[in-house]
This record gives structure tokens, C-alpha cells and sequence, in this order.
């Protein structure tokens, strides 16, 4: 294999890396690891981790490169403290591509990879401005967001709504109006203002399929949720 290539595999189209560039992935996996000691849960390594592993599945399906979509998912939250701290006023999609672009100056890239690589951490939120250009952007940003959904995406919502000391449930609150971050930043708030939307919203053939069933799982809870919270289950 020649160095700083990714080859299809001879066993189906699944890709594979030569050792250097298994090397360079360790290493950014671990400067990665380093800007979460002080995560909060619901955005912590472990969800790192979680869109690393379906980066690894989808962009295998879908024939990307993978040194970019997993270098990409290592680095693509290690903005988030600064988001949190924040109150959301930051963009930490923004400020995480900032921090890799200075990053990755270390590592021996070509600068097609390396811009990539720091494209798909810009759009990984895709909220407004930049969207996922490239295959292993779209690949991280479909990742990402189902992360969000299924039966780990509503782990998430209420985690996240315990961190901001909100309650488990405003019924008397049009969820719509409710303020994020603040007390009624609730779990069903959460599945209702975002959830809800993101299966519309995956851009590959494999995200899709797995966005199908989390969303229907999730649906199905916050029905459950609801039924029960009235005392009607």
C-alpha cells in the first residue's frame, strides 16, 4: 500500500487504512479525548465514541474515506465546552473547526484531506450556513444526528435537560415558546422542537434506513411518555 492511500479492500467495498494512517487516527483520537474532562454527559466522549462507530459503519456502506469521516468524528465536538459554557450563544461547530484547523497543522496530511476534514466539523450541525458538501461530511452529520434519536437520543434529551436543571415534563407550556436552556428546556421539549425533525433531514441511503426504525422507537416512546405522565397507562 502506498503511504497517505486509502485502498478498497479485496473482500466486498468496505475500506481499509495502511498502518501509518491508523497511526495518525490514534493520535488525534487521543488529543481529541483530551478537551473532554470536563464534558458534560449528553455531549461527553462516550458520544464521541458512539459517532465514531456508526462514522466506521456508514461511510463503509457509502464508500468514504475513512481516515477523514474518523478523524472528523473524533474532533468534531471538542468545541462543545465552549458552546455550554456559552448558554449557546456560540456555535461550537464553528469553534471546533477553528480548533482543528490549528490542530491538524501538526499532522502529515494532504491539504485536500485535512481541508475535509475541518469542512466536516464546520457542517456537522448544519443548522444554517455551512452544509455537508462532501460524502464524509454528510456521513458525520447524518452520524450525529442519529445519535440523537432512538432509544440513546432520548437517554440524551433528558440527560441534557438534567444538566440544565429543568423539569421532566411542562405540560402547561407550549413547548414552542418554552426558552432553551432554562427550566422548561424539557426532554419532550427536546423530541418536539428537534427531534422530530432530524430523520427528514439524513443525507445518505444507510443513515436513512438507520434513522427509519430509531425514529419510529422514539415516536413510540414519548407516546408511551405522554399516556403515562396523565396517568392513562
Amino acid at each position: 500500500m502506498t503511504h497517505g492511500t486509502v485502498q478498497h479492500a479485496h473482500a466486498g467495498d468496505a475500506l481499509t487504512m495502511t498502518e501509518t494512517e491508523e497511526a495518525v487516527l490514534s493520535r488525534i483520537r487521543e488529543q481529541a479525548r483530551a478537551h473532554f474532562s470536563q464534558a458534560r454527559g449528553s455531549h461527553d466522549w462516550d458520544h464521541t465514541l458512539r459517532v465514531h462507530r456508526l462514522c466506521r459503519r456508514i461511510g463503509a456502506a457509502e464508500g468514504a474515506d475513512l481516515l477523514v469521516t474518523e478523524a472528523a468524528a473524533y474532533l468534531h465536538d471538542i468545541g462543545r465546552s465552549h458552546q455550554d459554557r456559552a448558554n449557546g450563544q456560540l456555535c461550537h461547530a464553528e469553534k471546533g473547526a477553528a480548533m482543528a484547523q490549528e490542530m491538524l497543522e501538526a499532522y502529515s496530511l494532504t491539504a485536500d484531506r485535512r481541508e475535509n476534514i475541518i469542512h466536516c466539523i464546520a457542517a456537522h450541525r448544519f443548522r444554517r450556513g455551512d452544509a455537508p458538501r462532501t460524502l464524509e461530511a454528510r456521513v458525520l452529520f447524518d452520524a450525529d444526528k442519529l445519535d440523537a434519536i432512538g432509544a440513546v437520543g432520548v437517554a440524551r434529551a433528558f440527560l441534557f435537560a438534567g444538566e440544565l436543571g429543568a423539569r421532566l415534563h411542562s405540560p402547561e407550556v407550549d413547548v414552542a415558546k418554552a426558552p432553551a436552556y432554562s427550566i422548561d428546556d424539557t426532554g419532550y421539549r427536546e423530541y418536539v422542537v428537534k427531534l422530530t425533525k432530524i430523520r427528514d433531514r439524513i443525507l445518505t441511503v444507510t443513515g436513512r434506513r438507520l434513522a427509519d426504525e430509531r425514529h419510529r422507537f422514539m415516536a413510540g416512546f414519548f407516546d408511551r411518555f405522554l399516556e403515562e405522565y396523565e396517568g392513562e397507562r
